[in-house]
């Protein structure tokens, strides 16, 4: 058996510019991975299936998972007959706005792509990504990358400056199509993505964390009040930066000291299940 890591992403930024003709929306948004990570096994089988093999009760063990998909668009387009079993050590927490599923999916096609030794190039492994979600391109390489269209088109950016970040998954569900079908575009306001890229390639942290915004986050906080209480814990224990990400309800906070980490960690516990104590990738 080959393994794989999926780290979790967040955004620095979450722009929505326009609904597309083909029903998807134009995005722009600046994404960064962090060292909380899924864990993936993947082996060959004798009979031509995809098997998923996980004791988390949340993840399916079907069509509707993203590392099945990811399997089956892998074997259709490299032309592969056998069958694969993909085991889920599942350690980001579910629709919550951190890419859980599209980075499983991204690295089932990054495991399969060894298992198999197809050679495939990243932006072949990319092209075959887009098939499955808009988050997936991003995830085959992470790091820190701009993301436009409908997430598919990358460039990469430097990496975001060291730091602590603390993510927080208040105990609810949210539905991305749900957020989404709720954006108003007359009264949004726009972040300044320009501004944060300017603050990435001068490694200025202090100006990445004045300059986070994620234009879905009013739309997910006027659905869940514990949204916003998880923000202002944060901020009262002297978070640098705070911020939704994706479509929530995952909140996280960047912070330069572990001191901070910890008071924000300890101030989160008694509020949230899930908060985590990590690191930016680089």
């Amino acid at each position: 058996m080959i393994y794989e890591k999926a780290p979790a992403k967040i955004n620095l930024t979450l722009d929505v510019l326009y609904k597309r003709d083909d029903g998807y929306h134009e995005v722009e948004m600046v994404m960064t991975t962090v060292d909380l990570s899924d864990r993936l096994g993947f082996e060959c089988l004798n009979v031509n299936k995809v098997v998923i093999d996980s004791e988390n009760r949340f993840v399916p063990d079907d069509h509707r998972n993203l590392a099945y998909q990811a399997a089956q668009v892998f074997k259709e387009y490299c032309g592969i007959k056998s069958g694969v079993k993909i085991e889920i050590d599942k350690n980001i927490p579910v629709a919550a706005g951190l890419a859980g599923g599209s980075s499983d999916a991204a690295a089932t096609i990054r495991g399969l792509n060894r298992l198999f030794t197809t050679n495939l190039t990243n932006r072949e492994m990319e092209k075959m990504a887009e098939q499955i979600g808009s988050d997936v391109p991003f995830c085959i390489q992470g790091g820190t990358q701009l993301a436009t269209g409908r997430g598919e088109v990358l460039d990469p950016l430097p990496p975001l400056p060291p730091c602590y970040v603390v993510l927080a998954k208040p105990n609810i569900g949210v539905s991305t199509k749900e957020v989404y079908d709720r954006v108003n575009f007359e009264r949004m306001k726009h972040p300044h993505t320009k501004k944060v890229i300017k603050a990435l390639n001068n490694q200025d942290f202090s100006s990445v964390c004045d300059r986070l915004e994620n234009v879905l986050e009013p739309i997910t906080v006027s659905m869940h009040k514990e949204i916003p209480q998880i923000k202002e814990q944060m901020v009262n224990a002297e978070a640098d930066g705070v911020l939704m990400s994706g479509s929530g309800p995952t909140v996280y906070a960047l912070v330069k000291q572990e001191s901070k980490a910890d008071r924000i960690y300890n101030s989160l516990k008694g509020f949230c299940q899930e908060v985590y104590i990590v690191h930016s990738l680089r």
